[in-house]
């Protein structure tokens, strides 16, 4: 198969042997990719290098002739955001969710799109903590593993006032009793009702969403952890500032 001018954005990139580079892109049409760029190393070469780093966004020609494709060239469409800190941390979980959930050559338009406003998102220095539960939430759905965030398990509508447990495979689970751990570790109905319908919530309701969000990830993970989690400790630690409107 061949690639032409194919959109997509860089999400990771790594030596191989002395000269090459394997990257994995995410395009619309065909989903997450793995190329093989090879020859890159050299000062004639830098504008394909510059173009083959993580949150880049480019065009592409290739051949897949295997689980690899073959880059035959790529251009930067845009200057990819310049990011410092937790940004940079949370663009690296971005992709690593990215990489672990989304398949291989096959079609993740929805992903694309959640990945596109993620990044612009980043760029813009949103509230970085609803940045990323909205793009759980958009990579969740577009993998056909969405929840509903708008009634409970039982088809009841979301109490604003009550606390939530995510069941992975169905949905949320109201808690009725429980001990202090479970009620921190449960979402507010207002988060979920927010989140729900793309809306800010308030730092507390934000604040619950992350260990929730974190549990459905986890079981679709296979109970295998991320490298991010261990790198940031606690993704909580990324503070929620006061509502902005973003």
């Amino acid at each position: 198969m061949r690639y032409t001018a194919e959109p997509a954005f860089v999400l990771h990139a790594r030596p191989w042997r002395e000269t090459s580079l394997l990257v994995e892109v995410l395009s619309a049409a065909h989903g997450r990719l793995g190329l093989v760029a090879r020859g890159v190393t050299g000062p004639k070469k830098h504008a394909l290098r510059a173009a083959l780093q993580p949150l880049q966004s480019i065009r592409f020609d290739a051949v897949q002739t295997g689980e690899l494709a073959r880059l035959v060239a790529a251009e930067a469409v845009d200057a990819a955001p310049v990011l410092h800190g937790d940004p940079t941390l949370a663009a690296f979980y971005a992709h690593e969710l990215c990489l672990r959930l989304a398949p291989r050559q096959v079609p993740q338009p929805e992903l694309h799109l959640a990945y596109a406003k993620l990044r612009e998102r980043l760029r813009a220095g949103d509230t970085l903590a609803w940045s990323l539960r909205r793009f759980e939430r958009d990579l969740l759905e577009s993998q056909g593993l969405g929840l509903p965030l708008d009634h409970d398990v039982d088809g009841a509508t979301i109490d604003p006032a009550a606390r939530y447990r995510l069941d992975p495979e169905n949905g949320p689970c109201r808690l009725r009793s429980a001990r202090e751990g479970e009620w921190r570790e449960a979402a507010t109905g207002r988060a979920l009702l927010a989140l729900a319908a793309d809306v800010l919530p308030a730092p507390d309701d934000l604040a619950s969403l992350r260990l929730p969000l974190r549990a459905v990830l986890l079981h679709h993970l296979g109970g295998r952890g991320l490298k991010s989690w261990d790198m940031l400790g606690e993704l909580g630690r990324l503070r929620v500032p006061p509502a902005t409107g973003r």
